[in-house]
């Protein structure tokens, strides 16, 4: 069943280079094969690193830093994606071990791993992008990009991604008009909090409906209700009247944030013009988006991760789906056709109306969404648990992990017998939840409940060009 669900994927899951699953790294791929395409990848990592040298372009700079795989085919950048997935599953196997499960399988990993499934889009598919304001090379702070080098190093540069691969147009001409805008603006951009300025980061969302969402974060700083008035109004008219109408914005928020990251309870958006939400379409179903929801950065790749999500559930008619950070109910509303009921479980209090509206709309009424942590809400669910049909988990949490409470109540449930957790950086905090599912019961750590084994893992490429892969990973007991 696990190498067939794959493969019964729909035609169109063909990436655009024209690589597919039969032709992708699988895990019985040769030694000889395995050797070579990891002596490959270093040789053009190497090629790589030389091109970061003070004589590369400011471009290639900002290309190896945030898409380090541009170079390489894309079959390649799966067989390097492949690769370390495997010594993700074999760390796990070795931590295991050391707890005395013997989970040691084929080529020691923790489990079988399936090839890499490509993304039916490579270039330009993100539709989220979240743009800085800085220094840039020709030293001007009034620079719309991304960055190359850390705070840390002190050696912060930002760069206009205008040829970076992995970003629409649609987004790279928002950046454009907006770095237009606050050069124009008499107001400094803010750089350092301390240091005062005004114009911060730009988020752009964009959907395959063609909808296009423009969120800017301004620090207030000491300006009164007045002096904000007449800022909002002046970037109202500049996109809806000025350069930005070639924009074409749905949306049009401003955030007023006096920290990095705000959410709308902490910092309302604020709507100048246009529609409260966007919308997009996954698997036939329409999603409404909030500014702050989370939806996943890939709508293409996305389908595909549902679609295999809903096979591995083995979810029949009786089954509870326990969509646990749920965002705006993409996969539970997804599932929703095969299964008798879906609880989804959201921390963002916008994603949670989304998902009920996104219930609503298409006439899905077998499922109840709750707002809320998930390790406040999630053991009070499970404490009393009584409902005798089949109880099924799928997590997707940030690249934090889930709290210790969660990965407790879960464990502690004997209703949850098949887990899907998936997680796009699985060799971080995520493992430290994999061993906490797997470890012997431990009562000084209240992990009273039978063990979880993993069972299947499925990488899939939601982020061509970069390192990363959007895991899954199935654990049943």
């Amino acid at each position: 069943m696990a190498l067939s669900c794959a493969l019964r994927l729909p035609h169109r899951r063909l990436c655009s280079s024209g690589a597919h699953l039969s032709s992708l790294p699988g895990q019985d791929h040769s030694l000889l094969t395995e050797k070579k395409t990891a002596a490959n990848w270093k040789e053009k990592k190497k090629a790589r690193q030389g091109c970061s040298l003070p004589g590369s372009s400011w471009e290639e700079r900002l290309a190896n830093a945030v898409t380090p795989l541009w170079r390489l085919p894309y079959q390649e950048q799966l067989q390097v994606k492949y690769q370390s997935q495997r010594k993700i599953l074999q760390t796990l196997a070795s931590r295991l071990e050391k707890l005395g499960i013997d989970a040691q399988k084929p080529g020691g990993l923790c489990c079988p791993l399936q090839p890499v499934v490509p993304s039916p889009i490579v270039n330009g598919y993100r539709n989220k992008s979240t743009f800085s304001v800085n220094r840039g090379p020709d030293g001007n702070p009034k620079t719309v990009g991304l960055y190359v080098g850390t705070g840390r190093a002190r050696n912060i540069v930002c760069v206009k991604a205008n040829h970076m691969e992995n970003i629409p147009p649609e987004h790279k001409q928002v950046a454009e008009c907006y770095e237009e805008f606050i050069r124009r603006s008499s107001l400094d951009p803010c750089i350092l909090f301390h240091e005062g300025g005004h114009w911060r980061e730009l988020v752009v969302r964009t959907t395959s409906r063609g909808d296009i969402m423009a969120i800017i974060t301004f620090h207030p700083q000491e300006l009164g209700q007045e002096a904000l008035a007449t800022q909002k109004a002046l970037l109202k008219e500049f996109f809806m009247c000025g350069p930005g109408t070639v924009c074409a914005l749905t949306s049009l928020y401003f955030q007023e944030s006096t920290m990095t990251r705000c959410s709308h309870e902490q910092s309302p958006f604020q709507l100048l013009h246009g529609e409260p939400h966007i919308f997009e379409e996954v698997l036939g179903l329409k999603f409404r988006i909030s500014p702050d929801a989370f939806f996943q950065v890939n709508t293409g790749a996305a389908e595909v991760l549902y679609q295999v999500v809903g096979e591995l559930s083995q979810a029949g008619g009786d089954t509870i789906l326990l969509d646990i950070c749920c965002g705006t109910g993409t996969i539970g509303l997804s599932l929703a056709h095969q299964v008798s009921k879906i609880i989804g479980i959201e921390v963002v209090e916008k994603a949670i109306e989304d998902a009920r509206w996104n219930a609503a709309f298409n006439g899905i009424l077998n499922c109840e969404f709750h707002s809320g942590k998930a390790e406040a809400v999630l053991p009070q669910l499970l404490s009393s648990w009584e409902d005798a049909r089949p109880l099924v988990a799928v997590v997707n949490p940030s690249r934090a992990g889930l709290h210790y409470r969660v990965v407790r109540a879960i464990r502690n449930c004997k209703s949850i017998r098949r887990l899907l957790y998936i997680s796009c950086k699985p060799e971080g905090e995520a493992m430290r939840n994999f061993l906490e599912l797997c470890c012997p019961p431990d009562p000084g750590k209240k992990l009273a409940g039978e063990p979880f084994a993993p069972t299947l893992a499925i990488p899939f490429d939601m982020f061509p060009h970069t390192v990363h892969c959007e895991l899954v990973l199935l654990f049943t007991r």
